[in-house]
């Protein structure tokens, strides 16, 4: 049977990698597939190598107590990769795990394609003189990607972002009332901490003290926390002493139904913000970190924004409020005109259909677009 090696280092890889296996199944039933993947894969029948947890950490000083048992872990897929010699190697996004796995592959002679583009156009662009040889295909999430790629001698095509299939847009509110004991007219209110292990504790204690400013000012407010298995745990541990207690959701389902209740929504920065977008919740992007990696992130990002939302539209569509501005008082305030400003919140679903449309890819959905650009490089 074709082999095609999947390596995903963290949550949403392992979404992608799911509805990749899938589309590629119906293309090709006599696909088999081997490699690194998590809960989402292993449901399609995917038996990962090691867990897919042991790669899912960010942040330059977050990493340091990481560095040998990621290394170790580095070494593990290498041998393994070498010992199955796969018809194909296909890496999903991690950039920081998988750009020195494809480094170490290269010799091999084994076909390589890495799905999501690491985002050096925002930060670092002189990296790209590192990946030509790194692999055979690059595919893209984004529409401006591969312009920049083809700018410097590298393969690249955009296969459309996978949040159009996400189902975010299809959640039912009158549901997620009924189901949680909601007002119809309590204001439910999105946040969203992340979910990596690493990232979370820094956002959690802020949200907590934001829901304590929150409450004087709007008693019923109801907040819901939507969160991976791997992350619940430290969610809930964290929120049992806040002044609101939350609703923790952790089904898909749940979750998007949770979107459709919503009046306003605090997110970390990411594919959150996509999400919230195609649901047409108004949002504003808060994160913190490491005041080191702070430091380091403020000198080498050359974008305008943070928030892809902001980058797709080209201007400030969602407020940024990051490092010092990811503070209570600031965040309180924000959400309150989300929740109370019928024309904030207009003129943020008006952007973001605006921003989901640039996202479509020209034929079929993103997941069949990647599936055909993959089995094209296999011939």
């Amino acid at each position: 049977m074709t082999l095609i090696y999947l390596v995903a280092g963290e949550a949403s890889g392992d979404v992608l990698g799911a509805r990749l296996i899938e589309a590629l199944e119906r293309r090709r039933p006599d696909l088999s597939f081997a490699g690194i993947g998590g809960t989402r894969m292993a449901a399609q029948g995917f038996h990962s190598l090691f867990p897919m947890r042991d790669l899912a950490v960010m942040g330059l000083v977050e990493i340091l107590p990481r560095l040998f048992q990621l290394s170790a872990r580095l070494d593990q897929t290498v041998a393994d990769i070498i010992a199955q010699r796969p018809d194909l190697l296909v890496t999903i996004d991690s950039p920081g795990f998988c750009l020195r796995l494809l480094r170490k592959i290269a010799p091999s002679g084994i076909r390589r394609a890495h799905y999501v583009a690491p985002q050096v156009w925002a930060w670092h662009e002189e990296r790209v003189r590192d990946f030509p040889g790194l692999w055979d295909l690059l595919l893209c999430l984004f529409p401006f990607e591969p312009a920049f790629f083809a700018r410097h001698g590298i393969r690249a095509q955009f296969v459309g972002h996978p949040v159009l299939m996400s189902g975010a847009d299809h959640g039912d509110a009158a549901r997620f009332r009924a189901r949680h004991h909601i007002a119809p007219d309590a204001p439910v209110l999105i946040l969203m901490p992340g979910s990596r292990k690493s990232e979370v504790p820094r956002l959690l204690p802020v949200f907590g003290a934001t829901l304590a400013l929150l409450r004087t000012e709007m008693p019923a407010l109801v907040p819901v926390l939507p969160v991976s298995a791997v992350v619940a745990e430290t969610v809930q541990a964290a929120a049992k002493n806040w002044a609101v207690a939350p609703i923790l959701v952790t089904e898909l389902e749940d979750k998007h139904d949770a979107y459709a209740a919503a009046g306003a929504a605090l997110t970390k920065s990411g594919t959150s913000t996509l999400e919230l977008a195609l649901a047409g919740v108004p949002m504003a992007v808060t994160y913190r970190v490491n005041p080191i990696t702070g430091f380091f992130a403020r000198r080498m990002i050359r974008v305008p924004y943070v928030a892809m939302v902001n980058l797709l539209a080209g201007r400030e569509l969602v407020p940024e409020l990051l490092l010092e501005k990811c503070n209570p008082k600031t965040l309180a305030a924000t959400t309150l005109a989300l929740l109370r400003d019928p024309e904030i919140a207009a003129a943020q679903r008006a952007g973001f259909a605006e921003v989901i449309q640039s996202l479509r890819p020209p034929g079929g959905d993103p997941a069949d677009q990647a599936a055909a650009a993959l089995l094209g490089l296999l011939g």
